[in-house]
C-alpha cells in the first residue's frame, strides 16, 4: 500500500485514478483549486475512509508545504494542468501558470519532504506535427501549442530532478481523452451548438482532422501498469490507442445520438483552431510489450461519451 498524492485529482482523469488506486487499496489524497474539477467526480472516493480531499492552489507554497508536512506521501501522481488548448491560445500565461509552473512547484515540494517517486500526465501534443507512427524516442521535439510546450518542458525538469535529487519518474503520454466525467472538448461544443439550433452544426476545419481517442478508464488502468511494472530512474510511455477517429465521424454520432437531421456546415481548412494537430498518431509498441492493450476502440470511446453527456444533460432518451 501506498501513500499517494493525486494533484487535480478531482478533475476528469484524475477522478478516475483515485477511483482505481482506491480499488487498489492505497491512501489517496486529492488536492484540487476546483477550477475545473468537481466535487461530484470524488463522491464515491468520499465515502471511503482511506481517501482525502484537499481544496486548494498548488501555486501557494505556504499552503503546498502544509499539505506535504502533514500527507507523509510515497508517491505523487501529477494530473493538474490546463487541458484546453484554444484557451491558452487566447492566454499563454494558463499554461505557464497552470502546467509549467504547478508541475515546478510540486517537483520543489517533493524534494523538500522526501517524497522521490513522480508519475506524470503528459501529452501527444510535445511531438507537434511530427506525423504518424511516432514512437517515444522521436525527436527533435517542436511543440505547436502552449499545452504541448508546457508539457514538454515539465518532462525536463522532471527529468533534472531525478538526476539531481534520486527521484524516480514514471511518465505517460496520451492522446485526447473522452468519457465519464469529461467537462469539455469537441463532443461538448458540438452538443452545445445542436441544442441551440437543432438544424445545423457548425464544425471547425474541414471534418478531415484524425486523432485517437481513448477511454479514461483503459488510460488509467495504462497509467497504473506503467507504475507498477517499470522500474527505470525515468519511463516514459505513449499509451493510446490503435484505432483514429474524424471529427466528420463524431460530428455524425452527435447527431446521430441526438436523433436529429442535422447539416454539418465546415468551416474549411485542415485544423480547428491555432495549435491544433490536424492528423497523428504514435507508435504504441513500448506499452504493448508491457501487456496492455486499450480494450475500447477510438469511435466507441467517443459514442460513449457522447451518451454520457447526453444522459447526464438529460437529453438522451
Amino acid at each position: 500500500m501506498s501513500k499517494i498524492l493525486i494533484t487535480g485529482g478531482a478533475g476528469f482523469i484524475g477522478s478516475h485514478l483515485a477511483d482505481k488506486l482506491l480499488e487498489d487499496g492505497h491512501q489517496v489524497t486529492v488536492l484540487d483549486n476546483l477550477s475545473l474539477g468537481r466535487l461530484s467526480n470524488l463522491e464515491k472516493a468520499l465515502q471511503n475512509p482511506e481517501f482525502k480531499f484537499i481544496e486548494g492552489d498548488i501555486l501557494d507554497k505556504q499552503f503546498l508545504c502544509k499539505v506535504f508536512e502533514d500527507g507523509d506521501f510515497d508517491t505523487v501522481f501529477h494530473m493538474a494542468a490546463n487541458s484546453d488548448i484554444a484557451k491558452s491560445h487566447r492566454n499563454p500565461d494558463v499554461d505557464f501558470d497552470n502546467t509549467l509552473s504547478t508541475t515546478y512547484s510540486v517537483l520543489l515540494a517533493m524534494k523538500d519532504y522526501g517524497v522521490k517517486n513522480i508519475v506524470f500526465a503528459s501529452t501527444s501534443a510535445i511531438y507537434g506535427e511530427a506525423g504518424v507512427s511516432v514512437d517515444e524516442n522521436y525527436g527533435p521535439l517542436f511543440p505547436i501549442s502552449h499545452y504541448g510546450a508546457s508539457k514538454l518542458a515539465s518532462e525536463a525538469y522532471i527529468s533534472s530532478f531525478c538526476e539531481n535529487y534520486g527521484f524516480k519518474a514514471w511518465i505517460t503520454r496520451f492522446p485526447n481523452v473522452v468519457g465519464e466525467r469529461a467537462t469539455h472538448g469537441a463532443i461538448y461544443d458540438f452538443i452545445n451548438k445542436l441544442k441551440k439550433n437543432p438544424k445545423e452544426l457548425e464544425v471547425l476545419g474541414d471534418g478531415t482532422q484524425i486523432k485517437p481517442y481513448l477511454y479514461v478508464k483503459d488510460l488509467v488502468e495504462a497509467i497504473i501498469l506503467v507504475w507498477t511494472t517499470t522500474d527505470e530512474k525515468i519511463n516514459y510511455y505513449n499509451l493510446g490507442v490503435e484505432t483514429r477517429t474524424t471529427v466528420k465521424e463524431m460530428a455524425e454520432m452527435v447527431i446521430e445520438e441526438m436523433g436529429l437531421e442535422a447539416e454539418i456546415k465546415y468551416t474549411g481548412g485542415n485544423r480547428g483552431w491555432v495549435g491544433d494537430v490536424p492528423d497523428f498518431s504514435y507508435s504504441l509498441d513500448k506499452i504493448h510489450k508491457l501487456g496492455w492493450n486499450p480494450r475500447v476502440s477510438s469511435n466507441e470511446a467517443v459514442r460513449k461519451s457522447i451518451r454520457y453527456i447526453l444522459d447526464k444533460d438529460g437529453v438522451l432518451v
